[in-house]
């Protein structure tokens, strides 16, 4: 996807930000943990959601721009950003590809039943050569979140992943993930987590899956930071990757 493309989804969509969210609201994220929130940033917010990613393989500094459309849709941008191949003796860095992604907080949960979101996206091959993928790769995901007794939070977040393979074949992949986490008051949190970002057939690339922990803290109502550390279960997962970030809400 054209880069002056991507430009213009979000030139049509800042016009439409014209009020801010609720100003005592604290600042939700979608990272450091692959389970996704339910909730939007608001109406008129603007939140950039970046870090680095490092593993014995490979390094990456994934970044999401989120844009609130209304009080219960925003436009997304995201990238996997910088990346080096640290498998390869040469070291190869380069550009990850773009994606462009609609999310839609559906329901507000209240009591048993749980918050819900809609996440549509589109991966279009847009990075440098070592690292681009093939054509455009449609997705969606649904994160669910319920609120349990003594601060606790349980998300579950089922998706979808239409990859294409090196001939340009389609290949259908599942995505599941499931966190739990504890609030420590308004400002901090921590997680435990088993993710599995691609579910698929062996002859399609086979499944990935990692037990992850980490946790965050607010700075302000605004500015945030996380760290988090992912634990591979199986061989086509790296062993060990660890990520920190920062999330500023304007």
């Amino acid at each position: 996807m054209p880069k002056r493309v991507l430009c213009a989804v979000f030139a049509f969509a800042l016009p439409l930000c014209c009020a801010a969210a609720e100003p005592d609201s604290w600042i939700t994220t979608d990272r450091p943990d692959f389970v996704d929130a339910p909730e939007v940033v608001g109406k008129g917010r603007i939140q950039l959601e970046t870090g680095v990613l490092q593993s014995k393989e490979a390094r990456s500094t994934p970044s999401l721009l989120r844009v609130g459309v209304t009080d219960s849709l925003e436009l997304r941008l995201e990238s996997d950003g910088r990346l080096t191949d640290r498998s390869d003796p040469a070291r190869p860095q380069g550009w990850g590809d773009a994606a462009v992604s609609v999310k839609w907080q559906m329901h507000e949960g209240e009591g048993a039943v749980p918050s819900v979101g809609l996440i549509m996206q589109a991966d279009f091959a847009t990075g440098s050569r070592d690292f681009k993928g093939n054509g455009s790769r449609p997705s969606f995901r649904i994160p669910l979140e319920w609120e349990l007794p003594h601060d606790l939070e349980l998300g579950v977040m089922p998706g979808y992943y239409l990859d294409r393979d090196e001939h340009g074949r389609h290949v259908s992949t599942g995505q599941f993930g499931i966190t739990l986490a504890k609030n420590l008051g308004e400002r901090a949190y921590t997680f435990i987590e088993l993710a599995a970002p691609r579910i698929s057939h062996a002859r399609d690339g086979g499944t990935t899956a990692s037990f992850d922990f980490g946790g965050g803290y607010s700075f302000t109502r605004d500015l945030h930071v996380d760290a988090g550390v992912m634990l591979g279960l199986n061989h086509r997962t790296p062993d060990l990757a660890f990520t920190i970030g920062l999330s500023v809400r304007l």
